[in-house]
């Protein structure tokens, strides 16, 4: 059985009066639990206040498709609490070990705020730092869940061009092994210095094109116009070097002269040759463009993250804005279309690290949601005295006033479950106002926007 001086040992407890020990422990019910048994269940009315007197303990409960597990020590007041709004318990409570517990009725808080004023005090605190600590749980969720989808969108973002690499080096190698036959092949014939020079100017002039692809209606009568040179110079086999060469789009004028200068063997011998110098010279061009973007995503991490950059620095918030942008193609290539109005004039601004492109990420990514992923993203930067203004609008459907008024706080969101925890904006207020700066949401059906108010860093320190 409980006695005071157990009682006294807890620091919510520690030194209150004898006669107020007595009353509390006269209205609370000790209960011996087992390993496993709950004394709290998720869902059920908050009808008790519970003090954990000996054994080990723990809250679990489900959020976003996660267990939160929150471990209970001896000594713990938790449960309902004087003066909570709890409407039900959000966690389930249960007995890890076995163990024992004080219950008190939570019909008879406003009892104990009349007779133990002190401990009363004392709760407030207690759920203050509960308050706390579920916050920085949730704040941790989000950070990860948001974590995760960019992690997602830039390991989609960064295997397309490793994957357009991996398949051009695996063709090159056969085209290596075609091109290297075919030099022997006309290593074998007879042939003049200027044949020689002929074919190799043609090929260095082929190779060396750097124009755009045609567009498909032009590859297709391309592709009929070489297939019909080469036919009407008994090539009847080589129709799928025509849409190659087509789709290069190598001219059939420029391979004329194969035919004229030399016998029919060595022309599509030659020609087997210049077509696969074609063909390596656009794979190389693939994998360079594809190792290029592969650097830009790289770069644009570091950029993000701030990573091997001092944590406070002057920011341009232009160069942030892009750098966010292109963490964020992934969203944006599905059918959002991005108008930038910036002032030409880099706008500076003292930033915590990487805090700033956190703001930029949580606007874009939930002006990108109001669209269903489809519209116009709108981004523009101007001087306003002493402050930058960065704004960040779409064209969805709006806030409603309703909305509007609760969209900062803490754990409000419209999304549903496991689509978001309600932090996002709330973090995206505190950085900014850590930035001694503030954020305006402008917003009806249309036309929705986000101002950033920062202040200027001095461009001179």
């Amino acid at each position: 059985m409980v006695t005071p001086s157990e009682l006294l040992r807890f620091p919510a407890f520690a030194d209150l009066p004898d006669d107020q020990i007595a009353w509390f422990l006269g209205q609370s019910q000790e209960k011996s639990l087992k390993a496993g048994e709950i004394y709290a269940r998720q869902g059920d009315p908050p009808e008790a206040m519970f003090v954990l007197l000996e054994g080990e303990f723990e809250w679990r409960g489900e959020f976003n498709g996660e267990t939160t597990v929150i471990p209970g020590n001896v000594g713990d007041v938790t449960g309902a609490l004087p003066f909570s709004r709890m409407k039900q318990f959000t966690v389930t409570g249960r007995a890890v070990k076995d163990g024992r517990i004080l219950r008190f009725p939570a019909a008879l808080f406003p009892d104990l705020i009349q007779k133990m004023p002190e401990l009363a005090k004392r709760l407030v605190g207690v759920m203050s730092d509960r308050i706390r600590e579920l916050t920085r749980l949730e704040q941790q969720r989000d950070r990860l869940a948001g974590l995760g989808k960019l992690s997602a969108g830039l390991a989609h973002e960064l295997n397309n061009p490793a994957s357009a690499a991996k398949r051009a080096a695996v063709q090159l190698r056969d085209t290596l092994q075609r091109i290297k036959d075919a030099s022997h092949e006309l290593g074998r014939r007879d042939l003049t210095p200027t044949q020689k020079a002929e074919i190799e100017k043609l090929e260095s002039s082929l190779t060396q094109r750097d124009e755009p692809p045609p567009d498909a209606l032009t590859i297709s009568d391309l592709e009929d116009q070489i297939d019909s040179l080469l036919r009407s110079h008994g090539q009847n086999d080589l129709w799928q070097m025509a849409a190659e060469l087509a789709q290069r789009g190598i001219q059939p004028s420029a391979l004329e002269s194969l035919f004229e200068n030399l016998d029919a063997g060595t022309a599509r011998t030659a020609l087997v040759r210049i077509a696969a110098s074609v063909e390596i010279a656009s794979l190389l061009n693939e994998i360079e463009s594809s190792a290029s973007r592969i650097s830009d995503l790289v770069r644009a991490i570091k950029e993000y993250t701030f990573m091997d950059q001092a944590p406070v620095q002057n920011v341009d918030v232009v160069k942030s804005l892009e750098t966010t942008l292109t963490i964020l193609n992934h969203k944006l290539k599905r059918g959002v279309t991005v108008r930038r109005e910036y002032q030409p004039v880099p706008l500076l601004v003292n930033s915590f690290g990487s805090e700033l492109n956190q703001v930029w990420t949580n606007l874009i990514d939930n002006a990108i949601d109001a669209m269903n992923g489809q519209g116009e993203l709108r981004l523009r930067t101007y001087r306003d005295d002493s402050c930058v203004v960065i704004e960040i609008g779409d064209n969805g459907a709006g806030i409603s006033p309703e909305v509007r008024a609760h969209i900062f706080e803490p754990f409000f969101t419209t999304k549903g479950v496991g689509e978001g925890t309600g932090l996002g904006l709330d973090t995206v207020q505190r950085i900014v106002r850590k930035h001694r700066g503030n954020i305006q949401v402008h917003s009806k059906p249309g036309d929705t926007r986000f101002q950033v108010w920062l202040p200027l860093a001095d461009a001179r320190s």
